[in-house]
């Protein structure tokens, strides 16, 4: 029990940090942006190319012009722990942009691919950073991330099912003079093996149960000190814990597992 316990405690986390970074990966998708910073000493003319560049292309949704001392204003306000840090360097060192909201699916195509290349030619233009591209990195580290966790979490199953057949092996040969007798006044195989597969599958359920339930202490213990915070940092409504639905696939998994490991001792004994 406590080998399925661990085993599915480390799926379970894996598969909580993996559905939160998916909703945040989807909510940032949808607000991505096309930020286009701009000189310090940019003139009106260039200024006025920049906008117009954006403003005809069909991928943009509608834009805003920041400037040094809105950006500044604005990373205080989001950033407030580091606002006194920022004083310290001394004048403003945050430049002027363009924000520009994208249409929903303007991603597919090159459309803004092709915009930011253009943006980067004109005059005046510094840099211009997409939120898709660092988006997209960040949802191949999530998959890197899930695909360790199943790695790991498949490891540690198939060393829970073995310890489940090793423990169900034991109560057979302890049993083994009165299972002899029961084949001998013709008891079928499924009668004398039944109860220890059944055993396997109890011991199972229970591990898969107590991983569940230790996953909801912990995740409440961490959501009361640190997700709070951590939500508004990262501008996603709440972190959520696992749907009902995977909560009894981890406990019905757990089962196939005790009676995989059930079967496995009941076969070779």
């Amino acid at each position: 029990m406590g080998t399925i316990t661990i085993a599915l405690f480390v799926l379970g986390a894996f598969l909580i940090v993996t559905t939160n970074l998916d909703r945040l990966g989807a909510e940032w998708g949808r607000s991505a942006e096309l930020s286009v910073y701009v000189a310090d000493d940019i003139t009106p003319e260039q200024q006025h190319a920049v906008e117009l560049a954006v403003a005809q292309d069909q991928v943009v949704a509608g834009q805003e012009f920041l400037t040094k001392a809105e950006a500044l204003r604005r990373f205080k306000q989001t950033f407030a722990d580091l606002a006194a840090s920022v004083d310290n360097v001394g004048g403003n060192p945050l430049p002027a942009s363009v924000e520009v909201r994208l249409k929903t699916g303007a991603a597919e195509g090159g459309g803004v691919e092709r915009l930011a290349a253009k943006l980067r030619e004109l005059p005046g233009v510094t840099d211009v950073q997409y939120d898709r591209q660092w988006l997209a990195r960040m949802m191949s580290g999530i998959r890197i991330i899930r695909g360790a966790g199943f790695a790991l979490g498949a490891l540690l199953t198939v060393a829970a099912a073995l310890t489940i057949a090793n423990v169900v092996r034991l109560a057979l040969i302890a049993r083994r003079d009165e299972l002899e007798i029961m084949q001998l006044v013709g008891a079928p195989h499924a009668y004398i093996r039944g109860p220890f597969v059944m055993e396997g599958v109890i011991q199972g359920g229970m591990g898969a149960a107590l991983a569940v339930l230790a996953l909801g202490v912990a995740f409440a213990a961490v959501q009361s000190r640190y997700l709070g915070t951590l939500a508004a940092a990262i501008n996603v409504s709440s972190l959520q814990f696992l749907s009902v639905g995977v909560c009894l696939a981890l406990v019905v998994g757990g089962m196939a597992v005790g009676c995989v490991g059930g079967l496995v001792a009941a076969a070779r004994s």
